[in-house]
């Protein structure tokens, strides 16, 4: 069972189902040290490299990293924005990638989205899972939860064969986690 856990989701919304959607796969890790970060902790300028050159690495960007560096494994839930990454995540990937091209250190990752819509986010999902190993992220499980408000309330999924088949990613993964080891 992983120690440390870094756990975000990929959005700055206050009232993020992204993030409600990774607190409840947190509850399946007990007995571990999370760190969930909020991606407002984490704000910058809009990258660019006449900012880069001129300014050189927000501090935030070295804080987003060391938080990586100090996980034993990362679990997140990406937000949709018209069919890509939310501008907030996006930023922060930038900054951190031009500091550490292997942002994600070869840690394991849980991988999630979610949406409002039927298709759960999935295609920020698919982007991620074979975008993110070019970035040293191990994906080892991914999970999509469609129609959110349909299907998650009060801190939990309510469909039974929805919340059964993330179970089954999160044991999975564990399992992976150990026979790494």
């Amino acid at each position: 069972m992983p120690k440390k856990i870094l756990a975000f989701a990929g959005s700055n919304s206050s009232t993020s189902i992204n993030k409600q959607l990774t607190q409840f796969a947190l509850s399946y890790f007990e007995g571990a040290e999370i760190n969930l970060l909020d991606l407002n902790d984490f704000e910058m300028p809009l990258f660019s490299v006449d900012r880069e050159q001129k300014e050189g690495y927000p501090e935030q960007a070295h804080s987003f990293l060391e938080a990586i560096g100090a996980a034993d494994i990362i679990i997140c839930s990406l937000a949709e924005h018209n069919r890509s990454y939310t501008t907030a995540f996006k930023n922060i990937f930038d900054w951190c990638s031009r500091i550490e091209v292997k942002l994600f250190q070869d840690k394991p990752m849980l991988l999630m989205s979610t949406s409002p819509g039927g298709y759960g986010g999935g295609n920020v999902m698919h982007t991620a899972s074979t975008f993110f190993p070019q970035f040293a992220a191990q994906v080892l499980e991914t999970f999509s939860l469609p129609s959110f408000n349909k299907n998650f309330a009060n801190g939990t999924i309510t469909d039974e064969a929805l919340k059964t088949a993330l179970e089954e990613k999160i044991t999975a993964f564990k399992q992976q986690i150990a026979a790494m080891k």
